[in-house]
């Protein structure tokens, strides 16, 4: 028999939306060469302040990094490739992308000042790639992004489909449908196992079509006299195309508002896609026309502080002004963990009487993610013999076992990050070792580990505020007035004098001490920080952040 194994491991997307990572590893148990398929992340919420981009610990693939083969990247969503600039600097390996997906890849590269272009190869569509024993072949999807593909994996043991994210559309407007005959070209052959979307397990029937969406856009549009301000996800190019066709239609100017939505129309206008399109107005310029001349569409659609719709709405865009009865169509969907943001920012945009039109109130938006019956197809075309669920959270993944047997797939596998799980040889997969995983916060330009001291101290900070305390203390051993300053600790007329109570109870510790003695100090200052914490504690119900600092003068 031979000793030789296909693993998969992911290390980030099982589990939870975003931030996918997937490893697949090939040879024998002292010989097996790896490959890393997409490289996102996830997006920070308030809990971690200060923290932008989460990404899946990627130390247990770099500390393999002689053994990988390259890295695959399936499209070019954040949650798929965002995380690539960051983690490949300590990889320094080949990657593979499809051309509008590599366009991307350079962009980040290019900002953060890396010549990647001899590392990265642009694979043409429904084309071929052999990593070692790996025989990857890109299978065209659907979905909200442009070129999305699957990858049918083929190794000497058999083949795994890995399905990226996808959606059966059957009218895409840009791209090509679904390859349909090559996936059941792949299911006649043998498919050992697919690793495949959750994302809508819950949702019955199919997820829908573009064309669909663009013609209900229209009809909502021309019978509006105002402006128009469509925000959607910069991503999304067949909605753009949808936004620029309603445009031309209705006889408006179009501005595109926000730097991702501007940097994602040039790099699809550089891989030959929106073609033969009106020319988009500068924001400074499109301010000048009149309102029923003038079609916005902003970044922003999930409410982001930093967004174009929030500055928008509040009034501080240097160039975009709306008013009373201009109308604003919300044309995405609400990411888990949004909601609060979203409508705060919702409800902004109807106090100030402007019109608002989301996916709760009419038909302006598809998901980009299979929905039942579209499982149900991609099961009949692959006939996979093992379902593996990732993309989703252990509800979605759960979800997705339980439909699986339903559709009599003879063989699923519930997974978690970090499952080392052996797809062959074998009568089933199963998870056989633990891999080191977790979450890497990128805090400023630094990535940290989320137990990291800088995350703590901010946490808390954030909630109970900040105390800092300057002793000043003379070469005969006297002290002067304590230096007392504070942040985010509340006051009121109540508690307003435990500025007072701090210094007497300075005074009262520094007599209990020898100051002229430097091997006291650290008594010192925590006697000093716990006592004053308890007064404010006392006053306040804050334990803030205490630094004391003695200087010796």
């Amino acid at each position: 028999m031979s000793k030789e194994q296909l693993l998969f491991c992911p290390l980030g997307g099982s589990g939870e939306i975003g931030g996918n990572m997937n490893l697949y590893a090939y040879g024998k148990e002292d010989d097996q060469k790896w490959i890393i398929v997409d490289m996102g992340v996830s997006f920070a919420d308030d809990s971690v302040p200060g923290v932008d981009l989460i990404m899946p610990d990627a130390g247990f693939i770099i500390d393999k990094k002689d053994d990988l083969l390259g890295i695959v990247l399936t499209h070019a969503h954040e949650d798929h490739i965002g995380a690539v600039a960051h983690i490949w600097p300590y990889l320094k390996c080949k990657m593979h992308a499809t051309p509008f997906t590599a366009a991307l890849i350079l962009e980040k590269f290019k900002e953060k000042k890396i010549d990647i272009s001899s590392y990265l190869e642009v694979v043409p569509l429904n084309s071929k790639i052999k990593l070692g024993n790996f025989e990857i072949d890109f299978v065209t999807l659907t979905h909200s992004i442009l070129e999305p593909n699957g990858l049918s994996i083929k190794t000497p043991l058999g083949t795994v489909l890995h399905t990226g994210d996808w959606k059966i559309d059957p009218n895409p407007l840009i791209g090509s449908q679904i390859d349909e005959q090559k996936l059941k070209s792949i299911g006649n052959k043998g498919v050992s196992a697919m690793i495949c979307d959750s994302t809508n397990i819950f949702s019955p029937g199919r997820a829908g079509s573009e064309s669909d969406v663009r013609d209900s856009l229209l009809r909502i549009m021309e019978i509006k006299t105002n402006r128009i301000l469509v925000t959607s996800f910069a991503s999304n190019v067949a909605r753009m195309e949808s936004i620029f066709y309603c445009a031309k239609k209705l006889g408006r100017n179009i501005c595109l508002v926000g730097r991702s939505m501007q940097r994602i129309y040039k790099a699809a206008k550089k891989c030959g896609y929106l073609q033969g399109l009106i020319e988009p107005l500068e924001p400074r310029d499109a301010k000048r026309l009149t309102k029923n001349k003038i079609l916005y569409l902003a970044t922003g659609s999930q409410g982001e502080p930093m967004g174009a719709m929030n500055r928008i709405i509040n009034g501080v865009h240097p160039d975009v002004n709306l008013e009373s009865g201009d109308c604003i169509i919300f044309s995405s969907k609400i990411i888990p963990g949004n909601e609060k943001k979203l409508y705060h920012l919702q409800n902004l945009i109807v106090k100030n009487k402007m019109e608002m039109i989301s996916e709760e109130n009419a038909f302006v938006h598809v998901s980009g993610h299979p929905n039942r019956d579209d499982l149900k197809d991609m099961y009949k075309w692959v006939k996979p013999q093992c379902v593996i669920p990732v993309h989703g959270e252990h509800r979605h993944m759960a979800e997705h076992v339980s439909f699986a047997k339903e559709m009599q797939v003879p063989k699923t596998l519930l997974i978690e990050n970090g499952d080392i799980i052996k797809i062959l040889p074998g009568n089933k997969p199963e998870i056989i070792d633990k891999a080191p995983s977790g979450k890497v916060y990128l805090d400023g330009s630094l990535g940290v580990d989320s137990n990291s001291q800088s995350i703590k101290e901010r946490k808390n900070i954030s909630i109970n505020g900040y105390l800092e305390i300057t002793l000043i203390v003379s070469n005969n051993g006297k002290i002067k007035k304590p230096i007392i300053s504070f942040k985010g600790i509340p006051e009121s007329r109540d508690n307003g004098n435990f500025i007072f109570d701090m210094e007497d109870e300075i005074f009262s510790i520094c007599k209990t001490f020898s100051l002229k003695s430097k091997n006291q100090e650290k008594n010192l200052i925590e006697t000093i920080k716990q006592n004053c914490r308890r007064i404010i504690k006392d006053k306040t119900g804050k334990k803030p952040f205490t630094n004391i600092n003695i200087a010796r003068i």
